[in-house]
């Protein structure tokens, strides 16, 4: 996979990347066990407090790969390609890491994801991925 960056972070004024983090039937509860789900979403809060906007929805309907986390571009990184990037089974601090450090450098399109999150990446069905858009 090449490596590009093309700037690190939003600009003033720009909206950076919009972090949604699943926390519905199955993401974020018991049944995902071994993972402190309120302090992974602390954590992705804190990480990426004015970098990104971190959301909670209630269901993204992929419940076989919870916990999903989903990272949509900046209009920065949807001008230079970026589209979602769907992230399953994300059940570990670590992978939260990777995550947040991806997308301070500013996340899909404008910087490629660390190899280490191709084990998680997914391709949810067309109405998984419209449902999201229209939140």
């Amino acid at each position: 996979m090449s490596r590009r960056s093309r700037r690190a972070v939003p600009g003033p004024g720009t909206a950076g990347p919009t972090v949604t983090v699943c926390r519905g039937c199955c993401c974020g509860t018991p049944k995902v066990p071994g993972l402190d789900h309120t302090a992974q979403l602390r954590e992705l809060r804190q990480a990426l407090d004015g970098t990104a906007t971190v959301r909670v929805a209630n269901c993204l309907d992929a419940c076989e790969r919870a916990n999903i986390i989903v990272v949509q571009p900046s209009a920065e990184g949807r001008r230079h390609g970026g589209r979602p990037v769907w992230l399953g089974l994300v059940n570990d601090s670590e992978a939260t890491t990777h995550i947040t450090a991806w997308v301070k450098e500013g996340g899909p399109g404008l910087t490629d994801p660390p190899d280490i999150l191709d084990l998680y990446a997914f391709s949810p069905s067309r109405r998984v991925r419209a449902e999201l858009h229209d939140e």
